[in-house]
């Protein structure tokens, strides 16, 4: 647990690091990334820092996988309740998201439709830096080296537009699928993260349509 374990400066600078890139760009940060940011000399450095923080029950990782790192539901608890005494908030509780879990959709109706809701969860807002609109259950492991696994709930901010790279929920005709996005002058590309799958290509005039962007991960089984 979180709370019997204290952190080190650099583990908490790392511990932050994935926090705010799960909610800006949906998925966690790799090895690679953390060391850029942090100034590491190689992405061994920031793998030591992962495994004691896993060790001391702040993350969880995924073998298999360059982005395979998850928060722990008492870590994104234990991170709230730091924000709220750093900046001594004199409030009753923190502010609550009312979203709810859209789990398999109909064909050629909207996502949020009322027959698409499977049920809904309170959250604490600040869990994410940008305002999600629904959970979207994920179905499959196209997404797997993003961090984004069968069953998980990706929290989802509703808009028609993207830019390249971000990870999207897309629609194509009848389908809805998760996919990082990405725009040339030919067509659109949506991209797995598992080479297993293959990208999708979108031709000018195919029907195709942005439903949302993910801006945060959430397990199921933190939920619970």
């Amino acid at each position: 647990m979180l709370s019997k374990a204290k952190l080190t400066e650099r583990q908490q600078q790392i511990l932050d690091l994935i926090q705010s890139t799960i909610a800006k760009t949906g998925s966690p940060p790799t090895r690679a990334e953390i060391a850029a940011e942090l100034g590491f000399k190689s992405a061994n450095a920031a793998e030591e820092h992962l495994q004691a923080l896993a060790r001391k029950g702040a993350i969880e990782l995924l073998s298999g996988t360059s982005r395979g790192i998850r928060l722990r539901g008492d870590t994104l608890r234990s991170i709230n309740q730091s924000r709220a005494k750093q900046f001594a908030l004199d409030l009753p509780g923190l502010a609550q998201l009312t979203l709810p879990l859209i789990g398999r959709v109909a064909a050629g109706s909207p996502i949020l439709a009322q027959e698409h809701i499977d049920q809904t969860f309170s959250l604490e807002s600040s869990l994410f830096q940008r305002k999600p609109d629904y959970l979207l259950k994920v179905r499959g492991m196209s997404m797997r080296d993003a961090g984004i696994m069968d069953g998980d709930l990706l929290a989802v901010q509703s808009t028609r537009e993207a830019k390249n790279g971000q990870i999207v929920v897309a629609r194509l005709g009848d389908e809805v699928t998760v996919k990082r996005f990405m725009r040339n002058k030919q067509h659109i590309e949506l991209h797995p993260e598992n080479p297993d799958y293959q990208t999708i290509v979108v031709e000018p005039g195919e029907p195709f349509e942005i439903e949302g962007l993910a801006v945060g991960l959430i397990r199921n089984t933190m939920l619970m």
